[in-house]
């Protein structure tokens, strides 16, 4: 198939079609490429060499060349001379291109004797018809033919097949520059002024879907000097994919029974009973009988005089079967009797075999989220239990953009968590020590008081953190560096408006809907999406003390916070003096005080 039209190209020693047609009539077969050593050209050679690598023999002015530029150096000859012309081919899965339904742009093309014919520039666009219904004909031609009287000049059908999505979505980027041109898709002012798109997002299928084309739509409006971009995008960054943890069972797909008295085997498939192997393996060596009040109404189906006294177990093998996961707890334990129903909704009678405590637990798989493997989640139910917010900030939680992360709910309660204690910020009561403004009748509780050093110190510890996150394309470490912040500012009883307006404001593309929330409960009118994205000062985050650990003999025994300004000498006076160190000394004279500033102070005794 990929040979093309399957004509000779008369190159036996280099291509194996054409090296067998030559041996079959006895043609010379002569080299033109040098093989590597390990390939032999010997006359007992049984195939040719097909490497697109070597210096060209044998060829004339080629000789010497390597391969790639042999190919140059013959295509700049024949333009040369006047028989032909170099030509760039492309290589792209046209076949899926027309698609068999309505929607979509028509293909310009009408039929004329059977033979394709492209509409005139100045006839387009070809417009969809009306069509009774959006379904195949009774025949199986696609929608379009249902479609009255929609042939070109009255008597030519048209292509009834539509473009697919990628064929408009490969271009549409450019029309962005220029929309309302009605003259051409974007002027030549346009396209140059803009340039190529700054950023591209999307997942490694969405790359084969649409990536693949629209670096080949640019390449080709390229080459017919409409544009003068060779990339449609600057960067590309594939986000990875949300991966499902499936949940398996084992079906017995293979058993052998023997009969021991005539040496008959009868092989069977029996997926209906789900069974761990080892479980199985100990009703086996209790012997068959016993698996026989599980194992006849089954086998009833297959052979209905079977004594199953008179047989043994004989070869046996099991497979994986894949189980909804909403019929599976929290213990990864199966419930058995909704797994009973379910499998049985196919109308066969399914039994599963638990282990001796009773329990079936589920083998766990991580891998594609699909419908066939019953391991997809909606997000309908998350939004409803947790909200759209905490699904948003768990999704980002997961991991780094660009790998593929396991879907594990079992984490969103620690996200919700954190959203509630960045509510309860601006609903503490109990934290006013100054007169309050209060707003609304939720228990609003907003301080208009100056803020402290700590508390600027983690406000803008923390933006500068999301601005750098927010370059690297790193939301993971922005849903922690916000839960580090809430936590410190939890710490610090923080209820102060210059403080947690922007803490809102910066929260807002991560949460935007408790973002909105907390921005109109802090008296503002206009949306949260107006705010201008907070900018951090270095001076509050530089700090004018330090906590130094005070150790004895080596052993840390306290922490001291002392002003960084302070030289060696008042260091000492002020730990030696300091109620912790007096306890530890006491009453004794240290050999030596060892300080190093801004790290450590030991004491020896």
């Amino acid at each position: 198939a990929g040979y093309g039209t399957g004509a000779v190209m008369a190159v036996p020693a280099h291509d194996s079609r054409d090296y067998a047609f030559a041996k079959h009539f006895n043609l010379p077969i002569i080299q033109v490429v040098e093989a590597p050593d390990s390939f032999s050209f010997g006359e007992g050679r049984d195939e040719a060499y097909d490497g697109k690598e070597g210096k060209l023999i044998n060829s004339d002015f080629l000789n010497g060349l390597d391969v790639k530029d042999a190919v140059k150096r013959a295509i700049q000859e024949i333009e040369k001379i006047g028989i032909g012309k170099g030509k760039i081919n492309y290589r792209l899965r046209d076949a899926v291109f027309g698609r068999q339904r309505y929607w979509g742009e028509p293909i310009p093309v009408f039929y004329k004797d059977g033979i394709a014919h492209t509409l005139p520039e100045n006839e387009l666009p070809l417009v969809l018809p009306e069509v009774d219904k959006f379904l195949p004909t009774e025949s199986g031609e696609p929608p379009l033919a249902r479609a009255k009287n929609w042939k070109y000049k009255g008597k030519y059908d048209y292509e009834h097949t539509t473009m697919p999505g990628w064929a408009g979505s490969s271009w549409y980027y450019l029309r962005y520059m220029d929309a309302r041109n009605e003259k051409e898709f974007v002027s030549k002012q346009a396209a140059d002024y803009w340039q190529n798109i700054d950023l591209y997002l999307g997942g490694s299928e969405h790359a084969t879907g649409h990536l693949l084309y629209v670096r080949f739509w640019t390449m080709f409006l390229r080459d017919m000097g409409y544009i003068n971009i060779d990339e449609p995008a600057k960067k590309l960054i594939n986000q990875g994919m949300i991966q499902g943890v499936s949940a398996k069972a084992q079906s017995i797909t293979k058993l052998q029974i023997i009969n021991t008295e005539t040496g008959s085997e009868l092989e069977i498939n029996i997926p209906q009973i789900i069974i761990f192997k080892t479980q199985f393996k100990k009703l086996v060596e209790k012997g068959v009988n016993e698996f026989g009040s599980i194992l006849k109404p089954i086998l009833s189906r297959y052979n209905t005089s079977i004594d199953l006294s008179n047989t043994r177990l004989g070869a046996m093998s099991f497979s994986p079967l894949s189980i909804d996961i909403n019929l599976i707890n929290e213990n990864d334990e199966i419930e058995i009797e909704a797994a009973k129903k379910w499998f049985s909704k196919g109308g066969e009678n399914f039994v599963i075999i638990p282990e001796d405590n009773g329990k079936y637990i589920s083998l766990r798989e991580v891998e594609k989220m699909s419908k066939s493997k019953y391991n997809v989640v909606s997000p309908d139910s998350i939004c409803e239990q947790y909200g759209a917010d905490c699904l948003r900030l768990y999704e980002m939680f997961l991991g780094p953009l660009e790998q593929s992360k396991p879907w594990n709910t079992n984490g969103i309660t620690g996200v919700s968590g954190f959203i509630k204690k960045l509510w309860r910020l601006f609903h503490s009561p109990e934290w006013n020590n100054t007169p309050l403004q209060r707003r609304g009748t939720g228990g609003e509780a907003i301080s208009d008081d100056a803020p402290t050093k700590p508390e600027l110190k983690t406000l803008h510890k923390t933006i500068k953190k999301i601005h750098d996150d927010i370059e690297r394309f790193s939301f993971n470490t922005s849903v922690s560096n916000f839960m580090i912040c809430v936590n410190e500012l939890t710490e610090q009883k923080c209820n102060k408006r210059s403080i947690l307006e922007p803490l809102t404001i910066l929260i807002a593309p991560y949460a935007p809907h408790i973002a909105e929330e907390l921005w109109s409960l802090l008296g503002h009118k206009e949306s949260i999406t107006y705010a201008k994205f907070p900018d951090y000062k270095e001076e509050y985050m530089m700090d004018d003390s330090f906590a130094y650990p005070v150790s004895f003999n080596g052993k840390t025994r306290f922490k001291l916070e002392l002003p960084l300004s302070m030289g060696i000498q008042e260091i000492e006076k002020e730990v030696l003096s300091s109620e912790e160190a007096i306890k530890y000394l006491e009453g004794k004279t240290p050999k030596k005080v060892i300080i190093v500033p801004k790290k450590i102070v030991n004491i020896v005794m």
